[in-house]
């Protein structure tokens, strides 16, 4: 554990991180959980690392390398941090490949049965040998290593066999070639389905149908006695140093080492049976350095791709379905924005339906009352009702206002082409502020007589999202409310124009004094021998500042509760015994999203709900939202959301800086997972 400036128990943003996602990863080794949604899992976890990597560990990497004097402190952090992160990912490696074997025995016994080249029948070969000459012949076109300079043409999203073969040189010696293909992934799929025998299932991987079709692939080559093995490599994701990084110097550093660093390779995973002289032309053309990560894996990598493993028809071995509940309020006569008008409406997806918020943006587009819609967008979906209801509204003659983050990771060519679709539509585009994500998810609708409606929500108006992460949306008619959201939008705009919010929390020039003030009222009201506690639902604990304020708030004797799914900087695994302060993760079938603040506040209960971590980039580098929550109905249903999580034994991990993240436990446990719980009691409370 890395402990930076300030002397308290700090660990370091990456490292906490890696601990949450081995979190996800003791998920598919459970065996209560169904088999083939631990099978998705382990391509979640996967995938992560993968997006890990290419961020996070390429800008740790780009610090550590650098070399002069200005910096030279962050440098040597860096390269303890890298260091770390290579010895806890070879560690949770071996994890990973006991835990897809486990599961693909566990698959056999259930008749699912994985089969490898080596394994075939010859009626599945000839099955085999069809479906290459339908689906993949031509698709695949080795290029051998002797003819390229670096692997810097292709795409780290991609899965690559390097092949070994011998040919009969001119004067008669057997020789050895060497070349590479991408596998075609995205053409086929990762898993070919072989027809079923016997009451059981056949799966290949595509990776090894490749293989038995290797004669064909090097038809005329004169190649014989094909080996061949399969790797991956991750690149820098060329992003700029995060900006949870304050010191200027960082910055330079990054872009002093951003045109050398360029996308350049820095992880690969590779098959351990792959041949020395073979793994020397892999490793060689990716100029990996010695900073950089080689990991021996398995027979197949990109294990991302399990999350789409064919179910076979066994919906058996699936969570069972939870649909999502449509609210009594969203079904009654009348329209959607006539019952926000008579009281506050929130939507707890995917609990609750999405659809109910696609209908108010619907019924703006064609109420004749509603003169404008201003709306932040941060990710969408791919087909989205969103954007199709403001263009509709746009061509109804409504105002239409939509910002949009550009600098979404990994989402910004997607944005960029909604954007264009509105504006030719339209609609405003405002594309933000420079050097300030807009990370808010909020709406406005004004009204032409009335209050006005807004919309404070944790997480994007994306339909794909609703359905796997749990995210608050409040509707709104308080003018209070409204008009602060109102406002927002002429910050953005004019970003240096003095404004004053008077019921929002946001950053970057507010959130964290008042965070702060909240935290300082309950250290007093427990001086003053009144009830005193924080109760706190989040993704997200890193900020020096806000986990410093907590163990002072814990020392003072202020109950310290929390929710945390990812990073968390916090230890509290050792703290003295009259301290309490406690952290739970969970991993569950959703992924837990929503931000939700409870302050005891003297008897006068104060929650907020809002799209903020507590991570410096959301504090002090982007614009973020959280609105305070009046309504005495909603402020309940917000706390029951915390406090079924605090008392969820079953998914609940204790989060104490170990890393070791053992089963949770508390005085009045659920009898069931806390999301299991709140959708029956959704259900039955619609």
């Amino acid at each position: 554990m890395a402990v930076k400036e300030k002397k308290i128990p700090y660990i370091e943003r990456d490292i906490s991180w890696l601990y949450f996602n081995r979190r996800v990863l003791q998920e598919a080794c459970r065996d209560d959980v169904p088999l083939l949604e631990r099978l998705s899992f382990l391509g979640i976890y996967s995938n992560n690392l993968d997006e890990f990597f290419r961020v996070r560990v390429a800008s740790q990497t780009r610090i550590a390398e650098w070399d002069g004097k200005q910096g030279a402190k962050e440098a040597a952090l860096a390269r303890v941090i890298v260091k770390q992160i290579s010895r806890l990912n070879a560690k949770y490696q071996k994890d990973y490949e006991e835990g897809v074997r486990k599961v693909y025995e566990d698959l056999e016994k259930e008749n699912i049965c994985l089969i490898s080249d080596k394994d075939v029948t010859e009626d599945q070969l000839e099955f085999i040998h069809s479906y290459y000459s339908d689906r993949i012949d031509g698709l695949i076109v080795p290029v051998r290593f002797s003819s390229v300079k670096h692997l810097d043409y292709e795409s780290d999203q991609n899965i690559y066999h390097a092949v070994r073969a011998q040919r009969i040189t001119a004067t008669g010696k057997t020789a050895f070639e060497y070349s590479f293909f991408e596998l075609p992934v995205q053409n086929c799929g990762r898993f070919v389905r072989l027809p079923d025998k016997d009451g059981k299932s056949y799966i290949m991987y595509l990776d090894d149908v490749v293989r038995c079709a290797l004669p064909k692939i090097f038809a005329g080559s004169g190649y014989f006695n094909f080996e061949s093995y399969a790797f991956k490599f991750t690149r820098d994701a060329e992003m700029e140093i995060d900006d949870d990084r304050r010191s200027g110097i960082l910055q330079k550093i990054s872009k002093g080492l951003k045109s050398r660093k360029k996308g350049e390779a820095l992880r690969v995973v590779y098959d351990s049976s792959m041949p020395h002289d073979l793994l020397r032309r892999v490793i060689g053309k990716l100029d990996l350095g010695l900073s950089d990560t080689v990991i021996e894996g398995g027979r197949y990598q990109n294990h991302k791709d399990l999350m789409k493993f064919p179910d076979c028809g066994r919906k058996d071995l699936k969570y069972k379905p939870m649909p999502p509940v449509i609210q009594a309020p969203f079904m009654e006569t009348g329209t959607i924005m006539e019952r926000i008008r008579e009281q506050d409406r929130f939507l707890h997806v995917p609990y609750h339906s999405f659809s109910s918020f696609v209908g108010l943006l619907h019924e703006a587009a064609l109420d004749s009352n509603v003169k404008s819609i201003k709306i932040t967008l941060y990710r969408l979906a791919k087909d989205s009702k969103v954007i199709t209801a403001l263009i509709g509204a746009a061509r109804n003659g409504k105002k239409v206002t939509a910002v949009i983050e550009l600098l979404a990771r990994f989402d910004e060519e997607s944005n960029m082409v909604w954007a264009q679709k509105l504006q030719d539509a339209g609609v405003k585009v405002i594309f933000g502020v420079e050097g300030l994500k807009i990370h808010s998810k909020v709406v406005h609708i004004g009204m032409k007589k009335g209050p006005d409606i807004a919309c404070v929500s944790t997480g994007n108006f994306h339909e794909g999202n609703a359905r796997t992460y749990t995210d608050c949306i409040i509707m709104t008619a308080s003018q209070r409310i409204s008009s602060d959201v109102n406002l927002l939008f002429d910050f953005i705009e004019k970003p240096y124009m003095p404004v004053h919010f008077k019921e929002l929390l946001v950053s970057p020039n507010w959130m964290k004094k008042k965070f702060i003030s909240l935290i300082d009222t309950e250290i007093k009201n427990r001086k003053d021998g009144k009830e005193a506690y924080i109760k706190i639902k989040i993704n997200h604990i890193t900020d020096q500042d806000m986990v410093a304020k907590l163990y002072e708030a814990a020392a003072a004797g202020v109950t310290v509760d929390l929710l945390v799914r990812g990073n968390c900087s916090l230890v509290t695994g050792d703290l003295p015994e009259n301290w309490h302060l406690r952290v739970c993760g969970i991993i569950d079938r959703f992924l837990e999203h929503s931000r939700i603040f409870i302050f005891a506040g003297g008897g006068v209960e104060k929650v907020f709900t809002g799209s903020a971590d507590w991570m410096p980039r959301n504090l002090d580098n982007r614009i973020e939202v959280v609105a305070p929550v009046y309504d005495p109905t909603l402020k309940q249903e917000m706390k029951r959301i915390v406090e079924y999580g605090l008392r969820d034994t079953r998914q609940g991990r204790l989060v104490d800086g170990s890393g070791e993240n053992r089963p949770w436990t508390c005085e009045n446990p659920l009898e069931t997972g806390s999301q299991d719980a709140l959708y029956d009691y959704y259900r039955t409370n619609r």
